[in-house]
């Protein structure tokens, strides 16, 4: 374990880093470390509006995907970017809260909320803007702040950054399951930002710089991949798509509303039905491209939906002009 008094010195790798190598090599893992399931199932359920009652609508997400969370520590992981008072680009604290509730009411033994915001250092100010301080006061939830928390250093099982290892907040180590929560988003970088890409927020600012900087350097795809490949720690999501973003996404994007959460096991499989959900083909989206040979299910015959369909809650997400290619 690393404590905070060590960040700066490990801070200073970030001079010694070669910059990324690219996704377009040789994918770089070895097959007998991953074991992917024949079929993942996602749950898709409506969800109108964040004025109603959210709970119900997350306890069967969780149960219809079979995830047993009884005498578990739940870590869920928001998408806490940067104050927005339209409300677009944060997952939405209706949306942490029913996740709160629902986690309690299944048994779950702690549920902390934790996040590692990429662009604002000034976690207080976020949470109080954003109404999520004011759910976790109410339920009396821990936060954990995963820029500044101590980390241990974890070797990598892919290799698509030029990174050995990553230092990852002890948060996750000591938990059992760690819930994505982002919001329904496109991405001028990425083409869509959901599930694994929210997982850039586990990483810890302090040690690999605003917005994540030696991440970036390394490339966005090819960092997805090595930090989602690593983490030590199960993973569900819970991806908000009550009023997503389209267009300039992740900040400037609009709003879009698609009255819809998505839950499953298998992050590449909810990230492949959200992008289809937004009319993206996930098979264009260069991360979810290599993630759905070694990760998870991505091929639409493989993941088995459940809940409402599909097909009639697909929503024209706008992108934009650079990744007019990835529309259906």
């Amino acid at each position: 374990m690393i404590t905070r008094r060590n960040f700066i010195k490990y801070s200073a790798l970030g001079s010694l880093m070669p910059l990324a190598a690219s996704c377009q090599q040789e994918a770089k893992w070895k097959p007998e470390a991953f074991r992917r399931d024949n079929n993942s199932r996602v749950a898709i359920l409506k969800a109108a509006s964040y004025d109603i009652p959210l709970r119900e609508t997350v306890i069967r997400g969780v149960k219809l995907c079979g995830l047993e969370v009884s005498g578990k520590r739940i870590v869920l992981k928001p998408n806490l970017v940067e104050f927005d008072p339209a409300g677009v680009i944060n997952t939405n604290p209706a949306v942490i809260e029913a996740a709160i509730d629902s986690f309690r009411t299944l048994g779950a033994r702690e549920v902390i909320v934790a996040e590692g915001p990429g662009h604002r250092r000034d976690n207080e100010y976020l949470l109080s803007a954003s109404g999520i301080y004011q759910v976790m006061r109410e339920h009396r939830v821990r936060y954990v702040d995963l820029n500044s928390d101590d980390v241990r250093p974890t070797l990598l099982r892919s290799s698509f950054t030029n990174l050995k290892q990553l230092y990852l907040p002890e948060t996750l180590y000591n938990a059992d399951i760690l819930v994505s929560m982002p919001k329904l988003k496109t991405h001028h970088w990425a083409g869509v930002t959901l599930s694994l890409k929210n997982m850039f927020g586990v990483v810890p600012g302090s040690i690999y710089g605003w917005p994540k900087n030696l991440l970036h350097w390394q490339g966005i795809h090819n960092s997805i991949l090595d930090i989602n490949s690593s983490l030590p720690i199960r993973q569900f999501a819970i991806v908000d798509g009550i009023v997503g973003m389209e267009g300039n996404g992740p900040l400037q994007g609009q709003a879009k509303a698609s009255g819809v959460l998505i839950f499953g096991h298998d992050l590449v499989a909810v990230d492949a039905t959200a992008s289809r959900l937004m009319e993206i083909e996930p098979e264009k989206i260069q991360y979810l491209a290599y993630a759905g040979k070694f990760l998870g299910n991505l091929e639409y015959e493989r993941i088995e939906q459940i809940g409402d369909r599909l097909e009639k809650l697909k929503q024209d997400f706008q992108v934009i002009e650079e990744f007019r290619h990835l529309k259906v």
